[in-house]
């Protein structure tokens, strides 16, 4: 097996790319695949302090179909490099299940990944701070790097997302066509107060129209809507992602627990 990384937007794309057949093999969530990543890195080339992406590929020989992949985001912090899933912190997310992969294969990718995040952070210069989250439960990449870094902490957590009960409040228009989303989606992301947060909202549904794999539900009312709701569709599946309502319809709801691992800051002088 042949382990290399890809540093920089334009690598990461392109390992993104490469990757998506194991995403689909390992039926990767909406937000561990090709469109939410692409999204993600949109938004951080157009803001500073965004950080720098990177892609660590196993792979068996170079440049063949990788067996495993982690996206990283590298972050400077004072004195400090922050290591974190690509996607942390950038923009709503889905709650109610694990939504970030350590994409592996089989165990045995598992592993060389896991030696392959270790190489990282022992090539960063200056202290670093490790912090993968939103994995799920038994992520075989996560405990073989536990057992890696004398100081790493797998620790569980309860998610919650949100329940769709829209119906039950009033008669909803729902599509997945674009051009209802194109139409629609201004005054649905009016509520959204927060400039980044709105942003990556319009750009990563848009991207996930194009694919039919974004719904827009809105209730209707009067010269604004009274409740909307995107989600995430793939085939049969469907995971609310983001919405608001003045109605009700909306309630929070006890999802599956996720995986965080930290490994505290190492290298202060």
């Amino acid at each position: 097996m042949f382990t290399r990384v890809a540093v920089g937007r334009a690598g990461v794309v392109r390992e993104v790319r490469a990757a998506g057949p194991l995403m689909a093999a390992l039926r990767a969530p909406a937000t561990a695949r090709g469109p939410w990543l692409t999204a993600v890195l949109n938004a951080g080339a157009a803001r500073r302090g965004g950080g720098r992406p990177v892609a660590i590929v196993v792979e068996p020989h170079a440049q063949g179909r990788p067996e495993a992949v982690a996206f990283l985001t590298l972050r400077r912090r004072g004195l400090a490099t922050h290591v974190t899933m690509l996607g942390d912190g950038v923009g709503p997310v889905p709650g109610g299940r694990p939504p970030a992969r350590l994409l592996a294969r089989d165990g045995r990718a598992a592993e060389l990944l896991a030696v392959g995040i270790c190489d990282l952070l022992n090539s960063l210069r200056g202290p670093r701070r490790l912090s993968l989250t939103g994995l799920p439960l038994g992520d075989p990449t996560a405990r073989a790097l536990a057992a890696q870094l004398p100081d790493g902490l797998i620790a569980n957590a309860r998610s919650s997302g949100t329940v769709d009960g829209l119906d039950g409040v009033g008669e909803v228009a729902r599509s997945q066509e674009s051009r209802d989303l194109e139409r629609l989606l201004p005054a649905v992301l009016a509520r959204e107060p927060d400039r980044r947060r709105r942003d990556f909202l319009r750009a990563a549904a848009r991207l996930h129209a194009a694919i039919g794999q974004v719904e827009l539900a809105v209730l209707p009312g009067g010269e604004q809507p009274r409740a909307a709701l995107l989600t995430l569709v793939d085939g049969a599946d469907r995971w609310p992602w983001w919405g608001w309502t003045d109605v009700g319809g909306l309630d929070p709801g006890m999802g599956a627990p996720v995986v965080a691992l930290t490994d505290p800051a190492h290298g202060w002088p």
